[in-house]
């Protein structure tokens, strides 16, 4: 008993003594948690109200209007809308009540029972994304909130952040205050895009179904009720099983809200969706289809948009661009009308760029000939898989040789017999013809081949590929020596680019949009910054040659000459693969080409056929592109100054066989080095020792004689073989013998868009 006594007394001396303060961890960190919740709420309600101050104005019109993505020329006149141009607005009363049921159910369930913003939902998307779950009809935005951003926010990414979130959470509110939750119904129904450029509901009735909205079913207004969400995806003509799905999804929503019973849902979802469905579309006719005259122009500005991360259909935004619509109405005569140029047939076809000179501006474009009613349709101006034929010369030959080689015109190349490096393949020309020595600027003019490609040869495949590039080539790899005479780029490739020899040497990537205007009247501008790619005295040399393409009696491009215009150009021919030589006459051609510039424009022509049994170019209507480029050209100068190009300080002159030749300040090349590297007769002290045929009159030249000629194709063959090797940067390069491997073989394929022994490619 005692030892029990002293315990308890042991235990009670301990409870008399002080104890020290209990850790309450817990209520820490629970108060922690409040405050940082407190502190948060205020700091996202002052970020709420900072970024509702900025908020755009939104107006009934706004709410009304439709949502179509307007498209406006360089002049800022509204030229079409990407959407329809009868859109037929329907009234609260005369919305079936089974519509706003649908819509309501799939949308927001709570339409009623809120303010403009749902609380509830915000707080179940918000848990829903935490559990990284989808919501669907459950998400934050209400058919208010949807109505302000298809009314005053475009579609775009970029929009798709805080402060437009919660801008659109503000205007919703305000929405709400002033407008009754039947009007708001009545703006969305009338406003949400439907596809096939269909805004509203009670268009997409007429167009999918051909009947009022008060006349359809519930198994198709279900339909257009869920189709909003993804317009493309649930449109019951191309995708019917997804249309289906999205259908019963608001017949099961359309349930769940008590809207209709059990029976009618399960009799709605056995209804084939596509039962009802309109074989033709009445008088529902989308603007774009009466743009024929600005469809190549406005699937590139369609294109550019989804680009620049705008949704064309649904975005809503103003689109200003750099379309010259009286340029475009001319260009679309010349092509469709007979008043101004000749066609042999319906399925000759041709592809035209114009461009502004000094700011790369595409201020006109066509992509091709008798357009029914197709919309976006095929644009031959754009196309890359056709050779641009002999307009390359200057942009991959003789530009490269006077940039880097500082060429004069008088430099002589050599047209005699010669295979391209590597190969066992001659090139010949469209006489199948040789003319001895002669200048570069007389190849020029008169499109020989030969000397071409052993120019190309001379300056080397990466350097000539590069200086082509920073025009807007887009060669790839090691090019094939072929490329001299043509590479498969489009119309729009080459204006570009000749627009840079027209303004001194300073190339502008050619673009379509000027500025877009957001509905929230935010603008962003577009320009395309100018890069110098060449010296002036390599654009100046270049064109003064080119004007001889024109003017000169031996010029291939004379047909294109206007009486008093300064210009200058260069013609193009591209002939069949040797494989259907012998289908078509022995003067057929696949391609013709028409490509000049004056100091304003840049206009670049390709004439053909689509397909090789629908018809075939030859010198009946090789010319056909040199009056298309003639009679656009002097349209476009009637409005524009008429002035010569100024020799730059850079570029000397000089006679040689009475013709004022030009050269580089600084690189006067004396006979000797004119002549060197180069086979067939010497010119001496500006004479020639022998006259060509009569044919080249443009500049005087010599014509070997057969012994002569085969001993200079002998040293030939050993100069080819060191400038074969891409000049001294690229001596010995393995990569090249390799490529010039692969070029042997790829050049006797019958589907190459260059055939190497092109007869007539390259007048």
């Amino acid at each position: 008993m005692a030892g029990n006594n002293d315990q308890d007394s042991r235990v009670a001396r301990k409870r008399n003594q002080p104890q020290p303060p209990k850790r309450h961890w817990f209520r820490r960190i629970v108060l922690t948690l409040i405050a940082l919740f407190v502190v948060g709420a205020l700091a996202g309600i002052g970020l709420f109200f900072y970024y509702a101050q900025s908020s755009p104005t939104i107006t009934e019109s706004n709410l009304k209007s439709e949502n179509a993505t307007r498209i406006y020329d360089a002049n800022n006149k509204l030229i079409a809308n990407f959407g329809t141009s009868n859109r037929e607005y329907v009234k609260s009363n005369q919305i079936p009540a089974t519509l706003k049921s649908a819509v309501v159910s799939i949308e927001d369930r709570r339409f009623y029972q809120h303010k403009g913003v749902d609380y509830y939902r915000i707080l179940g998307a918000a848990l829903g994304n935490l559990k990284g779950s989808s919501l669907g009809m459950q998400g934050g935005s209400t058919l208010t909130m949807q109505l302000v951003k298809l009314s005053v926010f475009s579609t775009n990414t970029s929009d798709r952040n805080l402060r437009v979130k919660a801008q659109e959470a503000w205007l919703a509110l305000n929405v709400e205050k002033h407008f009754s939750k039947a009007q708001i119904l009545e703006f969305y129904i009338n406003k949400v895009y439907m596809g096939n450029g269909i805004y509203g509901m009670g268009t997409a009735a007429k167009y999918y179904y051909g009947k009022s909205l008060n006349n359809l079913n519930l198994s198709q207004l279900a339909l257009l009720a869920g189709m909003p969400q993804s317009p493309t995806y649930y449109n019951p003509y191309t995708y019917p099983s997804y249309a289906t799905n999205r259908r019963n999804l608001v017949l099961q929503a359309m349930y769940d809200s008590k809207a209709i019973t059990k029976q009618q849902e399960t009799t709605a979802e056995a209804v084939n969706v596509k039962t009802g469905l309109a074989k033709t579309h009445g008088s529902i006719v989308t603007q774009q289809k009466k743009q024929k005259v600005i469809d190549a122009y406005l699937t590139e500005v369609r294109a550019d948009l989804k680009k620049k991360g705008y949704d064309p259909a649904t975005s809503g935004v103003k689109v200003y661009t750099n379309l010259n619509m009286n340029a475009q109405q001319r260009l679309y005569d010349i092509a469709n009308t007979s008043k101004y140029v000749s066609y042999p047939d319906k399925n000759f076809q041709l592809g035209v760029s114009v461009v502004d000179s000094y700011t790369g501006k595409v201020s006109a474009m066509i992509g091709g000939r008798k357009h029914t009613n197709v919309t976006y349709g095929f644009n031959r101006a754009v196309r890359t898989d056709r050779s641009n034929a002999s307009t390359m010369k200057p942009i991959l030959d003789y530009g490269p040789a006077i940039e880097y080689e500082s060429w004069p015109t008088y430099k002589t190349v050599a047209d005699t017999k010669f295979k391209y490096p590597g190969h066992n393949t001659s090139v010949n020309d469209f006489d199948n013809n040789t003319l001895g020595n002669m200048t570069m600027r007389s190849a020029l003019v008169q499109s020989r081949n030969i000397p071409a490609v052993r120019t190309l040869a001379q300056v080397g495949r990466t350097r000539a590929k590069n200086f082509a590039n920073q025009l807007g080539m887009n060669l790839k790899g090691t090019i094939p020596y072929s490329n001299a005479i043509g590479a498969e780029v489009s119309s729009l490739q080459v204006a570009g680019a000749y627009a840079a020899f027209a303004n001194g040497g300073t190339y502008h990537k050619p673009y379509y949009i000027n500025k877009i205007v957001t509905q929230d009247n935010r603008t962003v501008n577009y320009t395309s910054n100018g890069k110098r790619v060449m010296k002036q005295s390599t654009a100046y040399m270049i064109t003064d040659m080119l004007k001889d393409v024109i003017n000169s009696a031996s010029g291939t491009g004379t047909t294109a000459k206007i009486s008093g215009v300064y210009q200058a150009g260069k013609t193009g021919t591209d002939d069949y693969p040797d494989n259907l030589k012998g289908t078509v006459p022995s003067d057929a051609m696949l391609d013709s080409w028409m490509a000049g510039y004056t100091k304003n424009y840049s206009v670049s022509v390709w004439t053909g056929y689509d397909q090789k049994n629908q018809g075939y170019i030859d010198n009946s209507n090789a010319k056909i592109s040199q009056n298309i480029y003639r009679e656009m050209m002097t349209y476009l100068q009637q409005y524009s100054p008429n002035s010569d190009w100024a020799k730059p300080s850079s570029v000397g002159t000089v006679k040689k066989n009475g013709i004022e030749e030009l050269y580089v300040v600084g690189h006067l090349f004396s006979n000797a080095e004119a002549n060197s590297g180069t086979t067939g007769s010497s010119i001496n002290n500006g004479t020639t020792t022998t006259q060509s045929s009569s044919s080249s009159t443009d500049h005087t030249m010599t014509q070997s004689s057969s012994s002569s000629a085969s001993s200079s194709e002998a040293a030939s063959s050993s100069s080819e073989a060191a400038s074969s090797s891409e000049s001294s940067s690229e001596a010995a390069s393995s990569s090249e013998a390799s490529s010039s491997s692969h070029e042997a073989s790829s050049s006797t394929a019958a589907s190459s868009s260059t055939a190497d022994n092109n007869q007539h490619a390259g007048q």
